[in-house]
Order: structure tokens, then C-alpha cells, then sequence
């Protein structure tokens, strides 16, 4: 397969760094990372069946995940500006 050789920030190489898993290739990464959107109104009722108190509970749980994730990330960020 043929190549290409890109330039990009350094602020941008840092970011496909730590999106990059073991053994995988930058070009893996940006496929990965830039892949086909799915249609998300498969998901559409998915929930219907729950009680509205089983949903609250979910919708607390995920907002509880995001945080952390967005907080954990921005950590990582942090600690790999400073290195």
C-alpha cells in the first residue's frame, strides 16, 4: 500500500498519541478515530420499557461517567504538556 507523509502540529501529534493503542498504527488510529458514523436512531426506544425512575438512575449514571472520563482525560492532557 502506498504512503504519505503528513505534517501536523505537535498539539495534534500529542492527541493521536494518546488515542493510540499498543501495537497500533498512527494510520490505524486516524481510521479508527474518523470511522464511519453509525445511525444513532437505532437506538431510539431503547429505554422504553424502563420506569422513569430506572431512567433518572441511568441518565445519573451516565453524567457521572462522562465527568469522570472528561476529568481523567484532561488529566492525561495535563501530565503530557508537562513531560
Amino acid at each position: 500500500m502506498a504512503t504519505k507523509t503528513i505534517t501536523i502540529m505537535e498539539d495534534a501529534y500529542k492527541i493521536l498519541l494518546n488515542r493510540k493503542h499498543k501495537n497500533e498504527s498512527f494510520s490505524g488510529v486516524i481510521r479508527r478515530i474518523t470511522g464511519e458514523k453509525k445511525d444513532i436512531m437505532r437506538f431510539a426506544g431503547a429505554w422504553k420499557h424502563l420506569k422513569e425512575d430506572e431512567v433518572k438512575d441511568m441518565e445519573k449514571r451516565i453524567d457521572l461517567i462522562r465527568r469522570r472520563s472528561t476529568r481523567d482525560l484532561l488529566k492525561k492532557l495535563e501530565k503530557n504538556d508537562l513531560s
